[in-house]
């Protein structure tokens, strides 16, 4: 694998296990509070009618059949013969603990699964769901990736994402005391926010020592409340030569140890209103390889954390 100018996650999964390490999305059928929880709106304003990242899952089968169907089409097109199993749609941990801890073990128990990682809302991680997930942090490579997309409260009401940036320190220090890996979703170019204030955004992160980091392009889908606005001309979106600006930008604010998941995103092309130019994957994350190039510069360059060993966490060591 070519030498990044930032922490990739895909090659700290090749150092440890030796080959390459695929996710496996699934879905376990859970819900969303921010939808049927009694609170007043219909989700988050980006969130599609399946739940975020939802595409191509077969819900009606079983999470080991989801894992098999998943583990065929990625040794085929990739070769791969590890994987992690990813709970993607929707909160993931929205259930009792029962309930949580039998699909979990059923994904663990399908040959050749190395690791879970388990995508949800801050809001949705009480102590007793805490604990458990600290239970398979000791028995096998684990995530939390927890939905925080802006630190900024205005940004999250805009979004109706139902909880604020105080609930979701809450979760992280809750989660870190539990020595879980944590990766945190954002939503760079939401509307509203200014270049200083998503730099911001990465201040903080950088502060917190996150483990992980995913970075989402804004990007409108049919039949959600953002495409609704798109489609009314109430919002604008990045274009692409911004876009890569501004990830080499928040990249080069984070902490140098924090793992990069994801630069980009899409959604499916029957889905997506817009940008067009977001599901020209590969040209994207060449333009951001090739901007890290041009300027000469790395991942944390220009943090305000003073640097060193991530006392958080033991990212090497733990299972």
């Amino acid at each position: 694998m070519p030498m990044k100018a930032y922490h990739i996650f895909s090659a700290q999964l090749k150092k440890r296990f030796g080959v390459r390490v695929h996710k496996i999305s699934v879905d376990a059928g859970f819900g969303c509070p921010n939808r049927n929880g009694g609170r007043a709106g219909s989700g988050c304003l980006f969130c599609d009618p399946g739940g975020s990242g939802a595409v191509g899952i077969e819900r009606q089968l079983s999470i080991a059949e989801q894992i098999e169907q998943g583990k065929d089409v990625m040794s085929r097109k990739y070769k791969a013969n590890k994987f992690m199993a990813y709970f993607q749609p929707f909160s993931n941990t929205l259930a009792p603990v029962d309930r949580l801890r039998a699909l979990y073990d059923e994904a663990l128990a399908v040959d050749s699964v190395v690791g879970l990682a388990v995508g949800t809302r801050p809001d949705c991680v009480p102590p007793d769901v805490l604990d458990l997930l600290a239970e398979y942090h000791r028995r096998t490579y684990f995530w939390l990736e927890l939905g925080l997309q802006s630190s900024h409260d205005r940004t999250l009401a805009w979004l109706k994402r139902g909880h604020d940036f105080a609930a979701f320190t809450k979760a992280y220090h809750a989660a870190k005391s539990r020595g879980l890996r944590v990766c945190v979703h954002v939503i760079l170019g939401l509307p509203g926010e200014s270049r200083a204030d998503i730099l911001a955004t990465a201040d903080v992160l950088a502060k917190l020592r996150v483990d992980g980091v995913k970075l989402h392009l804004l990007h409108v889908l049919q039949k959600t409340p953002l495409g609704n606005l798109y489609l009314e001309g109430k919002i604008q979106l990045l274009g692409m030569d911004e876009y890569v600006t501004l990830v080499v930008d928040f990249m080069e604010r984070l902490h140098p140890d924090t793992l990069i998941h994801r630069l980009t995103g899409d959604g499916p092309r029957d889905q997506l209103l817009a940008p067009l130019w977001s599901l020209n994957k590969w040209e994207v994350l060449n333009a951001i390889d090739a901007e890290f190039v041009r300027r000469g510069s790395r991942q944390g360059d220009r943090c305000q954390v003073k640097s060193g060993r991530n006392a958080n966490t033991d990212i090497e060591n733990a299972p």
